[in-house]
């Protein structure tokens, strides 16, 4: 959920990034404008923590950084900068070690929300598509087993998940869906 807040200006990159350390409420950054995001469900939660749980292993073995919600996304494209907070983004980079966002993800990870999907499905799809080192984004549908994994590369491939698991080229790893599922599907 996210509501774009009332403001007589557009603000600067510094003080949004100067702001979100200064509060509690996380807000992702248009390009000027500043939008507050929304509390998730219990399911939601649980799901990314799950697949969070499954990958963190794998991430450790190849020295990258996973991140679950809290670290901001920096997309720079067409003279316009946005800040995101995926639900999970792993950077492999060692030179992309800013203290409060990454700009080169290797992986991006959104656990679909009803009020945010169609975002998640189109602007964010579109901006991800410009990060060349971007090799994956996952949606994940947090209400029944279904896993989405978009791959970059020379040309884009879309592929759904209803069963088993679900290969992760960016981690070399096969996530399954019931160690995702699994804290879910027991509330």
């Amino acid at each position: 959920m996210s509501n774009v807040l009332a403001r007589s200006r557009r603000i600067d990159i510094d003080e949004y990034i100067e702001g979100e350390t200064l509060t509690d409420i996380k807000h992702e950054y248009l390009d000027g404008e500043v939008v507050a995001m929304g509390g998730a469900s219990a399911r939601h939660a649980l799901v990314a923590g799950g697949l969070y749980a499954a990958a963190l292993p794998h991430a450790r073995r190849k020295g990258c950084q996973l991140f679950m919600a809290d670290m901001k996304l920096r997309v720079d494209h067409a003279d316009q900068t946005y800040f995101y907070y995926p639900d999970l983004l792993l950077a492999c980079d060692p030179q992309d070690r800013e203290s409060y966002y990454r700009r080169h993800p290797c992986l991006i990870v959104e656990v679909l929300l009803p009020s945010t999907e169609r975002i998640d499905r189109r602007e964010k799809l579109f901006a991800y598509q410009t990060i060349p080192s971007l090799r994956e984004y996952v949606l994940v549908d947090p209400d029944r087993r279904w896993v989405e994994v978009y791959r970059f590369g020379d040309t884009v491939r879309h592929e759904t998940y209803n069963a088993g698991s679900f290969r992760l080229d960016c981690l070399e790893a096969d996530i399954a869906l019931d160690e995702v599922y699994v804290d879910a599907e027991a509330l």
